[in-house]
Formats: C-alpha cells, sequence, structure tokens
C-alpha cells in the first residue's frame, strides 16, 4: 500500500512540476482519500491551492501537513508564511513558539520573530526599483538585470516581477532549466497571470517539453481568450509534435484576433509549405513581409518556396533580401549556396557554404554541400543534413520519387529476395533507413515480423499510416545496430546507403552482433571507379568491387547482383546496383 501511495506521489509532483495542474491536484486528492494526514499530499495540495488565492484551504492543509510531520521544515515555512501574508500575527506568532519546541533552524525562527516585529515593512519593491530594473532588460543589459532581479528577489522572495525578469534574461542567456524554475515560480505566486502561463510554455518547449508547453499555453488562452502570442506558440508546440492540422488552426486563429501579426503568417506559411500547399504558403510569407518589411526569416521561407516552384532567380534574390536585413543569417547563407548550386554557379555556391559556416560553424547542412562541391570525401554524411532533408521532403517524398522520378527500387528488390528464399517465410526483416514503408508496403504479407528505423520522424510518421510494421523506431542506424539485439532474418536498405560512404561499420555490425546467420539486400549508385565518393548532388556512389572487397572483409557471400537503373534525376537515369547478401 505504500509503494503504491509513494508511485501515485511521485506521479502528482512530476504533474506538478510540468504545469499539469489539474491531474496534480486529482493525484494528491487520490493518496488523501486513503490517508487523509499524509504531509506531502496535504502540503503540496496547499501550494496548489495557495496558487489559484484560495488562502483558507491552504491554511487548512499546511496546518494538516505540519501536525503529521513537524520535523519538516518546509512545512513550518510554508504554514507561517501564509499567517504573516494573511497578518494573523497571533496565530503566526504561537506557531513560531511551537517551533521552538521542535528545534526548528534558529535563523527561520529569528527570521519570522523579524516579521512580527516590523508587520508594517514594505511589501513589495518601489516603483523606482522596478523601473530600473525594467530598463535594464528592455535595454538588453541582462547582466545587471540580473543582478537586480536577484536583489530584489532576496528582500521580497514573493514578488512575481522581479521573478518574471529573470525568467526572461535566463531564457536569454540560454540557461533554459534555471529560466523553467523562475518561471514556475511565477505561476505560483500570480496563477491569474496569462503571461507567466505563456512564458512557463515557453521555457518547457526549450527544454523539449512540448506537451507541458501545450498545456501552459491553453492555461494562458483560458485566462486570456485573446491572447494571440500564445495561440502562435501554442502552434509552435503542437507542431512539434507533428499535430499539423490543430498547429494551423491555432496560427490561423492568432490571426484571427490580430491580423498583422507577422508572425503568425510566418509560421502559418511554414506549416501549409511543410503540408505542400505551396500557393498558400507563397501567400502567408508575403502576408509576414507585408506587415513587417524587414522580417528577414520571412524572406528567407519565400525563398525556398521560389526554389521548390523552381524559380531559382527569384529564390536567390529573397534570400539576398534576408542577408541584407540580417548578415549573419547562417541558413540564409546556406539556402542561397544550393539555388546557386541549382544555376550552375559553383564558385558563388561555394562561397555561401562557407559564409554560412564562419556564422554558424555547426551548420553541418552546409559543410556536407562544401564537400561535394570541394570533391572532398567523408565517411558519412551529417546526421543533421540528412534528418533535415527527409523531415522537409516526407509528404511529397512518395509523389516525387515515385511518380515523377519513377523511383521502383522497393518493388524490385522484393521480388529480387522472393525469387532467392527458401523458405515459405522471409521471418523477421530489419527495414534500414525505412523512410515512408515502400519497402514495408511491398513485402509485409512475406515476413513474420516487420521492423523499420529511420532517422526522420516526419518519414517514420508517414511510414506509420501504412499500418504495416509491426515497430517503428526513430534512430540513426550505426547507433541501433550497435545498441539494440538484433535478431533478423533479413536486413534491407533501399536508397540509404547514398547517404553513407564508408560501409564497413555497417557491414561489420549486422556480422558480428545478429544472433544468427541471415541475408542482407541493398542498393547502391554505382559509380563504376570508387571504392565510395561523396557526388556533387550531397549523395554517396560506391562501386561493384568495394561492395566484393566488404563482402571478403568480413565474409559474406554474394547470392544475388544486378545492375538497375535506381531513378531519373534531371532527366538522366541514375545508374545503380541491388545486392543480395548471405552472412
Amino acid at each position: 500500500m505504500k509503494k503504491q501511495k509513494d508511485l501515485i506521489l511521485q506521479q502528482a509532483i512530476a504533474a506538478h512540476n510540468n504545469g499539469k495542474y489539474k491531474d496534480a491536484e486529482s493525484l494528491y486528492r487520490k493518496i488523501l482519500r486513503s490517508d487523509p494526514f499524509h504531509p506531502d499530499a496535504n502540503h503540496n495540495l496547499g501550494i496548489l491551492a495557495l496558487s489559484t488565492n484560495n488562502t483558507k484551504a491552504a491554511l487548512a492543509l499546511f496546518k494538516t501537513a505540519l501536525k503529521a510531520k513537524p520535523q519538516i521544515e518546509q512545512f513550518w515555512i510554508s504554514y507561517l508564511n501564509l499567517l504573516i501574508q494573511e497578518d494573523d500575527f497571533a496565530l503566526a506568532k504561537k506557531i513560531i513558539d511551537q517551533a521552538k519546541k521542535f528545534n526548528l533552524n534558529p535563523k527561520l525562527i529569528y527570521s519570522f520573530q523579524a516579521k512580527l516585529l516590523n508587520p508594517k515593512k514594505k511589501k513589495s519593491p518601489t516603483v523606482d526599483e522596478l523601473k530600473e530594473l525594467l530598463q535594464c532588460y528592455q535595454t538588453s543589459n541582462f547582466i545587471e538585470a540580473k543582478k537586480l532581479s536577484i536583489k530584489i528577489i532576496n528582500e521580497f522572495p514573493d514578488h512575481p516581477f522581479s521573478w518574471k525578469i529573470l525568467g526572461a534574461v535566463n531564457t536569454q542567456f540560454g540557461k533554459t532549466a534555471d529560466a523553467l524554475k523562475n518561471n514556475q515560480m511565477v505561476v505560483s505566486l500570480s496563477p491569474n497571470d496569462a503571461e507567466a502561463h505563456n512564458n512557463l510554455g515557453i521555457s518547457f518547449y526549450e527544454m523539449g517539453q512540448f506537451d507541458a508547453a501545450e498545456d501552459s499555453y491553453n492555461n494562458a488562452i483560458t485566462l486570456k481568450p485573446n491572447f494571440y502570442i500564445a495561440y502562435n506558440n501554442l502552434g509552435n508546440a503542437l507542431k512539434k509534435q507533428n499535430c499539423f492540422g490543430k498547429a494551423i488552426k491555432k496560427y490561423t486563429q492568432a490571426i484571427k484576433i490580430y491580423p498583422k501579426y507577422a508572425e503568425a503568417h510566418n509560421n502559418l506559411g511554414v506549416m501549409l509549405e511543410i503540408t505542400e500547399n505551396l500557393k498558400k504558403a507563397e501567400k502567408y510569407y508575403k502576408n509576414a513581409i507585408d506587415f513587417n518589411p524587414k522580417f528577414a526569416e520571412a524572406y528567407n521561407n519565400l525563398g525556398n518556396i521560389f526554389k521548390k516552384q523552381k524559380k531559382y532567380n527569384d529564390s536567390k534574390q529573397s534570400y539576398l533580401t534576408a542577408l541584407n536585413l540580417k548578415p549573419n543569417f547562417a541558413e540564409a547563407y546556406n539556402n542561397l549556396g544550393n539555388v546557386l548550386k541549382q544555376l550552375g554557379q559553383k564558385e558563388d555556391a561555394k562561397s555561401n557554404y562557407k559564409l554560412a559556416l564562419i556564422h554558424n560553424p555547426k551548420l553541418q547542412t552546409a559543410k556536407h554541400q562544401l564537400d561535394a562541391l570541394n570533391g572532398d570525401n567523408p565517411k558519412i554524411a551529417p546526421r543533421e543534413y540528412v534528418e533535415q532533408l527527409f523531415d522537409n521532403y516526407a509528404i511529397r517524398f512518395e509523389d516525387s520519387l515515385v511518380k515523377n522520378l519513377e523511383y521502383k527500387i522497393p518493388k524490385i528488390i522484393t521480388q529480387m529476395i522472393l525469387n532467392n528464399k527458401q523458405n515459405k517465410s522471409l521471418g523477421s526483416v530489419l527495414d534500414l533507413g525505412c523512410g515512408t514503408g515502400l519497402v514495408g508496403k511491398e513485402i509485409k504479407i512475406k515476413c513474420q515480423y516487420l521492423e523499420g528505423i529511420d532517422l526522420s520522424n516526419a518519414m517514420l510518421n508517414q511510414a506509420r499510416e501504412k499500418g504495416v510494421y509491426d515497430r517503428l523506431v526513430q534512430k540513426d542506424i550505426i547507433d541501433y545496430l550497435t545498441t539494440k539485439d538484433l535478431n533478423f532474418d533479413y536486413f534491407i536498405s533501399t536508397d540509404v546507403f547514398i547517404y553513407v560512404g564508408d560501409l564497413s561499420k555497417i557491414f561489420h555490425l549486422i556480422k558480428s552482433r545478429n544472433k544468427k546467420n541471415g541475408k542482407l539486400a541493398f542498393s547502391i549508385e554505382n559509380n563504376g571507379i570508387n571504392d565510395f565518393m561523396l557526388e556533387k548532388t550531397g549523395r554517396y556512389s560506391h562501386s561493384t568491387k568495394y561492395i566484393e572487397y566488404l563482402c571478403n572483409k568480413f565474409d559474406y557471400k554474394i547470392i544475388k547482383y544486378e545492375d538497375q537503373i535506381i531513378r531519373k534525376e534531371k532527366n538522366e537515369k541514375i545508374k545503380g546496383s541491388l545486392f543480395l547478401l548471405e552472412f
């Protein structure tokens, strides 16, 4: 019974910390139904009551918690602070006398006695102090703003505005965990402050806790129904959870409340672009620019739309405008490099990739494209590059690849496998880089178990809709093969090794870690010359001799090999090869 109560308490505290106050209250009350004097449940429920200004309930709950477990210092602090706040000095004096008998920290007792001796001491900072604090923040003097906010908090710990500024400053400094704690304090001190709930949502969002962010933004909107900024932020949180339809509705609502809200127009454009509604996306990017002519991000996004529409000169001009407005905009330099590459201006493309890396040395997409144009040959494409490429490509992937580029490899490699199988069933199959599930759709009927892995969450969402995989995992191939138990009859990888140059680690891990003998089927773009080579397209090609070398090194046997046209690109046929290996 105690273990069960402890588990419920942990769940309640987690919900409380994540801003899910209704869930937390329900769990605390569940504990109290079986144990009315549970100290922690009473105390924490008192904190929740206080956050809704229900001081009468909070006092009763703090009193019960203190009576149940008087050795907990925080229970004395909560109860005494609230008594003094409510000007019940007589009862506060009695409680302090009781605290002495329980050997409460003498410094703490002294501080409460001091409050009783000077009950009319000012309860909040002066107007001038608050003006100075706000001015420091608004003029981006964040170091001084932090010092002042901490100074005020030390003197007035229950003053929400100073906590709010401290949270904003910590957000500016990238101290997201500290900002989260600060904003949680603001909400507890000022539960009816819609802006405080919105700021808390921002902190949860920055921490990657998108469901908690969603709850906080909804709390803000409940308190302030026309809070268009919170609607926009809620759209961002929903987008991160791949709830694209809901996100579009929230951005639309933000615009309905404030039609000139440029940021919401831009974000709605992004969502429409993701869902391949390019004309409407273009309209909303242009709206964002009309309402904020200095909106560099909107010009960059408009450039992306023009590039997808193959309006390369318009795209180039949009990126140049973005960079004129924001000269350190690394992403726009990278995108300009991409469109210059399309225009055949390779030296200019290189220059822009280099500028992108100067402004953001961690921008791996620019590094990869620069490597490709320079003829460098790294062992593998950066994870960030591949993930971003396919997250942006997911919704139109099948239309583009299958219908426009005549991609038939999943069907062909499935037939190759079936033509060379020995048993009725293929058994257990791992689809390495499953994408939208084109291989799974072809092969599922012949499998006892089918698992797919992919880097792109957006691609996995498309695969999930097909309903053919027993399990889907978002993970890098090398990470998966290194860390997971492998017990598969077949490993299949189509159009994946074009993003991996050096295949030796994959061959080694499959052979050494799989619990039984099996088969590996895959496709490559075949260069006919080199081991592996990063092409100017940003994809890798491999040679037949290289695959034969890996087979000899890691003891694989080639069962079947055939040359194939992998796809079309710019009206040219891309030559490749299919392999079926046994190990």
